[in-house]
């Protein structure tokens, strides 16, 4: 074997390792959004409170993670992604163990809010670094790679209200905490030193005043910024309320219980499945077709679930998280793409920012509706529009190939 054979083979190894470390991420991720939902009737049960005053603990840790996400990227483009990483990693983590010992409601909300925090700076710095080892490879499949472990993470959350008892809802958080801190000493003793430094090795210029401004809103970038963080808006929204009404809809179409959780873990398995193969399809010559299938699709999807009644609409339910799935993986390949290297984490984290408001809005969205009288099928189709118009900016933003060398 040749000297550069071995060298190219290390490497490869390597990034290996590292995309198998942010897929890990991602499903820690994962996990932690659902673990609210899945646990939320056992902790009314445990403080004696009504269902309707856990609001502040399902919404806590979005809020955190909407202020850890922005900067939690930005940090990782002045002080290297690894090292961000791995301090985002200890804080989830240890504070979702500190959830696990919430002695009443008022502890338990901070506890979610600054699991949050850490959260939120997990993610971008996963994802940058996965564009970032992109290299000359296919860049795409890197950044579904990352991704594709949060939908996985959501079902084995939502397979726990299957086999967990409701009483037991400590433990959801003791394994959402020891994930992370694995994770963390994974990134920590396996990932090079060197990894997640290449923005550090781009200069000065997103240090200077206006240059981070400059980096995302210059040279043709402002439209497509614009784009981007609408589009993330939009379809966290679209996600975020199936995420946590999913089942409760499904009920009023017909589905059991169990039917109901069973249609959910294959709303995230389907997902999974259509986030990887969507990224391998984004480097390809079937780029347009991926974007185009889940752009049409999901509003189809949305019409079928809400038209539809009884055992049918579980089949369905794979196939809607598959196109709601696919159009976030597109999101995040064309913002992995789109922004330089120096501030590649904070374009990332301004996006997952944008994303979470848009899960703090869905689900607020879905109660209003259901508040007003409105049906489990008027919900669905109330997500028609958000749908379509996020699905434009998918369009805008995808249907080309981005420029190369952009980072």
């Amino acid at each position: 074997m040749t000297s550069a054979s071995t060298t190219a083979r290390a490497s490869a190894d390597s990034a290996a390792l590292i995309l198998g470390l942010c897929f890990l991420t991602a499903v820690c991720e994962g996990f932690d959004v659902q673990a609210a939902g899945v646990t939320g009737a056992g902790v009314a049960h445990a403080f004696h409170v009504a269902p309707s005053a856990l609001g502040w603990f399902f919404s806590a840790s979005n809020i955190g993670l909407l202020l850890g996400a922005g900067v939690g990227g930005r940090l990782s483009d002045r002080l290297g992604r690894r090292s961000v990483l791995i301090a985002s990693l200890f804080v989830f983590g240890g504070f979702s163990l500190a959830t696990a010992t919430a002695q009443d409601l008022n502890a338990l909300t901070l506890f979610r809010l600054l699991t949050g925090l850490g959260l939120g700076g997990a993610l971008p710095n996963a994802l940058a670094i996965a564009a970032d080892y992109g290299g000359l490879s296919p860049r795409s499949g890197h950044i579904a790679i990352g991704y594709f472990g949060m939908p996985l993470g959501g079902a084995v959350a939502s397979a726990l209200t299957v086999v967990l008892p409701a009483d037991h809802w400590r433990e959801v958080f003791v394994l959402g905490g020891v994930s992370p801190l694995v994770t963390a000493a994974g990134v920590w003793l396996l990932m090079p030193s060197a990894t997640g430094r290449s923005g550090l090795a781009h200069g000065m210029e997103a240090r200077r005043p206006g240059g981070v401004v400059d980096a995302l809103f210059g040279g043709g970038r402002a439209a497509r910024s614009v784009a981007l963080w609408l589009g993330f808006l939009l379809m966290a929204l679209a996600l975020h309320l199936m995420l946590n009404w999913l089942p409760l809809l499904l009920q009023a179409q017909g589905l059991s219980k169990s039917q109901a959780g069973l249609a959910q873990v294959g709303f995230n398995l389907g997902g999974a499945a259509a986030a990887i193969a969507t990224g391998v399809m984004m480097d390809t010559a079937w780029r347009r077709a991926a974007v185009a299938a889940a752009v049409v699709a999901l509003p189809v999807l949305l019409l079928g679930v809400a038209a539809l009644h009884g055992p049918a609409i579980m089949g369905l339910a794979i196939v809607l998280g598959g196109a709601v799935l696919a159009v976030q993986v597109i999101l995040y390949a064309v913002a992995g793409a789109l922004y330089p290297t120096a501030v590649r984490g904070t374009g990332l984290g301004i996006g997952v920012a944008f994303s979470r408001v848009g899960s703090i809005a869905g689900p607020a969205f879905a109660a209003v509706l259901l508040a007003s009288g409105g049906s489990a099928a008027q919900v669905l189709t109330g997500l028609l529009p958000i749908a379509i118009v996020g699905g434009v900016c998918v369009l805008a933003l995808a249907w080309r190939r981005p420029p190369e060398g952009l980072g």
